[in-house]
């Protein structure tokens, strides 16, 4: 049975409590890693400048405490493995749908379950929405 790493845990405690159970069952079935919960403004001020967040410090939910947003990429880590994020994501939100939890992921913005009419693309992110 997959695990996460004491890193991954750290991660995974400074996001909301409804992340923490999303993802702690996403685990039981599929071997996954926290790349970052809580991030703070000076971390993010320097991804939007890099083109890498389109979100100014301060205004993604990364910034919020707990973290309203989680980055997460299937294990063994392979960037270029585009089906395997598609696939993760797919696993991940029907998980969300079976505990009643609202998230969109950055694979589909808008949340029509349309992926050709993205713009930027973020596949490891997934935030709660009301």
């Amino acid at each position: 049975m997959p695990k996460y790493s004491n890193r991954s845990k750290e991660k995974l405690e400074s996001c909301h409590p409804d992340l923490q159970n999303l993802f702690n069952e996403v685990i039981k079935n599929y071997d996954c890693t926290i790349i970052e919960g809580f991030r703070s403004n000076e971390c993010q001020e320097e991804l939007y400048c890099q083109g890498k967040s389109k979100l100014k410090a301060g205004k993604s939910k990364h910034n919020q405490s707990p973290s309203l947003a989680i980055d997460v990429v299937p294990y063994p880590i392979n960037w270029n493995n585009r089906i395997g994020f598609y696939h993760f994501v797919g696993y991940v939100k029907a998980t969300a749908d079976q505990l009643n939890i609202k998230i969109r992921c950055g694979a589909d913005w808008d949340n029509d379950n349309d992926l050709h009419d993205q713009t930027f693309f973020d596949l490891p992110h997934f935030e709660l929405i009301n």
